[in-house]
């Protein structure tokens, strides 16, 4: 994309950092609508992540993390 080109959110529409994308779907999102996967530390939107509410408290996992926690 050119420079200084905004993109919007993908989850609320906002202008998001262009540097913020999720790593699963390459959606682009804001820094108050991504999440950041505890296991592997990638960035994920909404879409491509789930929280775990196990034994440990609230865990983000992105989809290819979440597979392998059942």
């Amino acid at each position: 994309p050119p420079v200084g080109v905004s993109k919007a959110c993908s989850s609320c529409v906002r202008t998001a950092d262009v540097k913020e994308a999720c790593t699963q779907c390459d959606r682009f999102v804001c820094q108050n609508c991504s999440r950041l996967c505890s296991c592997c530390n990638a960035v994920t939107c909404s879409l491509c992540s789930t929280i775990d509410y196990g034994d440990v408290g609230e865990q983000v996992l992105c989809n290819g993390c979440s597979i392998f926690q059942v």
